[in-house]
């Protein structure tokens, strides 16, 4: 550990852009300022030229640990993490086992106190008996319970509906659902599968995880937790026809929050014919007329939060043909370049990308002194430079698995710089010898 001293950026935070120096001790950030002079003691960061962003706060990922390890693990991902400039994460329970009881997930988050470099929290789990479970929660302890409305990796989906009711009703904590009719996306593979047997083209994915699938199964869960007065938060919402049921405005002022991630911001049904199983995903990527909407959305806030979903398979699974092949694309490393992509083009400004990952999460989950630049906040910072392209190339992929669907693209900014807790963790893509990140709290 050491105490930081980083002179001439431009710091990005809660609305505004300003030349300021920041100074860091003790992990938290001492202060903010003008022209700030070094201290006995203190090491000097250069930021000349640089954005100084809060970390970005991930609220959905995939970190596959425990259970399928084969393809990531806390360690790794963390670690891919803190290279894109996240540095939190919130981990779903879509594991082996899956994480349904107060066990499970402590020894998620024992494993994380281990392993991880990046600040870490995990969901419980819904199922259909474990609603005892779900309203024993600490809410300072838990960011929220996780509810699969079809089914996915480890089985979660929970289909009685007395149990579903319940859940909505008495969590403690915030509901955040995945949204996808299971009847209607069976009827869809069921008539793929009469049509093409074993070779269903990777194309039919947004037909068969259809927009009418997400759609029926976002307007049942926004109408339930309107019933039920629920903190429903909505997970990567693909379509444009979902976002009637949302509303802009400040986070702060919502009971149901919308989420979408960084792929249906970069990628069209268009890219399966060169992508193929590699952007296979659920819910599925669809039309370039959702991805422009979705973008819009995110920059006028009736999309709330940015994330990434992130979900990795080995190559191997990915190369698959379409019933074999797992849904899930390992994302985070770059994620925050993609998302710069979008405020180079002008679809949003830099400082609504800063409150969507970061800003935002924080305000949602109650995440204590994380996401914004303050003084006395955790000193959880990401250094850009938009000045310094990067090609992606295979051997820089950090995640597990060891693939990226970005391999070959050029982004236009680079991340220069991660601090977790006010330590130094990775530079210019290479992580340095990182402590173990903090597990989150919630000031509930």
């Amino acid at each position: 550990m050491a105490d930081w001293l980083i002179k001439n950026a431009e710091l990005v935070n809660e609305g505004r852009r300003f030349q300021a120096d920041l100074r860091i001790r003790d992990r938290r950030i001492a202060e903010i300022g003008g022209d700030l002079h070094g201290r006995a003691g203190e090491r000097v960061f250069d930021a000349s030229g640089l954005w100084l962003l809060p970390g970005m706060i991930d609220d959905h990922v995939h970190f596959r640990e425990p259970g399928y390890t084969a393809k990531a693990d806390i360690a790794s991902e963390s670690r891919a993490a803190v290279a894109g400039g996240v540095t939190s994460f919130i981990d779903m329970p879509n594991t082996k086992p899956a994480t349904l009881t107060h066990a499970l997930l402590e020894d998620k988050y024992a494993a994380a106190a281990r392993t991880s470099v990046a600040n870490y929290a995990f969901y419980l789990g819904a199922s259909n008996d474990n609603l005892d479970a779900i309203r024993a929660l600490d809410p300072r302890k838990v960011p929220g319970v996780k509810v699969f409305l079809c089914e996915s990796t480890g089985n979660l989906c929970v289909s009685d509906p007395n149990a579903l009711d319940g859940v909505f009703r008495e969590s403690p904590v915030t509901v955040v659902v995945h949204c996808e009719d299971s009847r209607i996306i069976h009827e869809n593979l069921d008539r793929a599968k009469a049509k093409y047997g074993d070779d269903i083209p990777m194309r039919l994915h947004p037909e068969i995880r259809s927009r009418e699938a997400c759609l029926e199964s976002t307007k049942w869960a926004v109408e339930t937790a309107r019933r039920h007065g629920t903190r429903l938060h909505v997970l990567h919402v693909s379509t444009a026809d979902e976002l009637a049921m949302f509303e802009s405005g400040p986070i702060a002022n919502k009971k149901i929050t919308a989420e979408t991630c960084v792929h249906f911001l970069r990628y069209s049904d268009a890219d399966y014919a060169t992508l193929g199983g590699k952007i296979k995903c659920n819910p599925a990527i669809k039309a370039a007329s959702d991805r422009e909407a979705l973008t819009r959305a995110l920059a006028d806030t009736r999309i709330d939060i940015l994330a990434t979903d992130h979900a990795p398979h080995l190559a191997s699974e990915k190369d698959h043909p379409y019933t074999r092949c797992p849904s899930g694309i390992p994302l985070i490393q770059f994620a925050l370049q993609v998302a710069l992509e979008c405020t180079f083009r002008g679809d949003f400004t830099l400082e609504r990308l800063v409150e969507a990952c970061a800003h935002a999460p924080a305000t949602l989950f109650a995440i204590q002194d994380r996401g914004y630049l303050r003084e006395g906040y955790f000193a959880d910072l990401t250094l850009i430079d938009p000045a310094k392209p990067q090609v992606v190339r295979k051997d820089q992929v950090l995640s597990k698995c060891g693939w990226s669907p970005f391999e070959g693209d050029t982004f236009r900014a680079g991340v220069a710089a991660t601090f977790v807790n006010g330590n130094l963790v990775a530079r210019d893509g290479k992580i340095l010898n990182a402590p173990t990140g903090m597990r989150l709290v919630f000031a509930r």
